[in-house]
C-alpha cells in the first residue's frame, strides 16, 4: 500500500526533469512533506506529441462511477489485477500516468504500535510512481479528474516494513508507461518491484500519522 508520500520540489525543476515543455502553473511550490488521499496531486501524462503535468484528486474516480466517493478506497490499483478489475482496466488500456514523488511513507508493526518510516533513493532525488488517471462527470458541474498509485510486492528493503510497496519506474522506462498504444505484456512487465540497492529506510517520529502537519521536520530520522 501506499497511502503517503512527499514531494518537494518545484513546478518548474519537476517539468525539466519529467520532460514537460512547459512549467506547469501549480498552486504550490513543491514544499509538500505529508501528501495524503483525496488531496490535488501532480500528474505527468501524454498529450498527443508532448507531456503535460496537470493536477488531480488522489483517489481513482472510475468514469461509471454514481458517487465520487468510491475514490476514497481507490488510492491504490494491485498491480496483479490493474488490467482486468473493472475500476482500473479501462484507465489501465488508455490513460497512464507518473506521479512525482521524493519519498514516501509507511507504518511497520513493532511491539509499541505502528513506527513510521520514511523511503526515498540514496540520491534523494525525485522519482516516479506508476500511475492511472481518470475523468469522471458528475450530472452536474465541472468534471474531475482523479489518480491512482499502482502497488506490487516488496522488495527486500521494504519486506521487514510492508508486504507492498508502490511501483517506481526507472527514468528509461517513463516513456514506454506513457505510450499510448503500448502493448499490455511490454506494461505488465514495468510493474515490478524497485532494486532495493537504490533505496534507503529509516525511522520517523509520530508527527506525519497527522496529514495536517507538515514540513521537512516530519522526514527527520527518529
Amino acid at each position: 500500500m501506499c497511502g503517503r508520500y512527499t514531494l518537494a520540489e518545484s513546478p518548474r525543476k519537476l517539468a525539466k526533469r519529467f520532460d514537460v515543455p512547459e512549467t506547469p502553473d501549480l498552486p504550490f511550490d513543491g514544499q509538500r512533506y505529508n501528501i495524503a488521499p483525496t488531496q490535488q496531486v501532480p500528474i505527468v501524462r501524454q498529450r498527443d506529441n508532448a507531456r503535460e503535468m496537470v493536477l488531480a484528486k488522489w483517489g481513482l474516480i472510475p468514469s461509471w462511477a454514481k458517487d465520487m466517493k468510491i475514490g476514497n478506497q481507490l488510492i491504490n490499483a494491485r498491480a496483479d489485477t490493474v488490467a482486468t478489475k473493472p475500476s482500473f482496466r479501462s484507465a489501465f488500456k488508455a490513460r497512464r500516468c507518473l506521479i512525482p514523488a521524493d519519498g514516501f511513507y509507511e507504518w511497520q508493526k513493532t511491539q509499541d504500535g505502528k513506527q513510521p518510516v520514511y523511503i526515498r533513493m540514496k540520491d534523494k532525488e525525485p522519482f516516479a510512481f506508476a500511475g492511472l488517471w481518470e475523468q469522471w462527470r458528475p450530472e452536474e458541474g465541472e468534471a474531475v479528474e482523479s489518480c491512482t498509485i499502482i502497488t506490487t510486492d516488496a522488495n527486500e528493503l521494504m519486506g521487514p516494513i510492508h508486504n507492498r510497496m508502490p511501483v517506481i519506474l526507472a527514468p528509461y522506462d517513463y516513456a514506454t508507461w506513457l505510450k499510448m498504444d503500448e502493448k499490455p505484456e511490454m506494461l505488465t512487465a514495468l510493474l515490478k518491484p524497485f532494486p532495493p540497492d537504490q533505496m534507503e529506510a529509516y525511522p520517523i517520529s509520530k508527527l506525519v500519522n497527522n496529514p495536517r502537519n507538515q514540513g521537512e521536520k516530519l522526514i527527520e530520522p527518529a
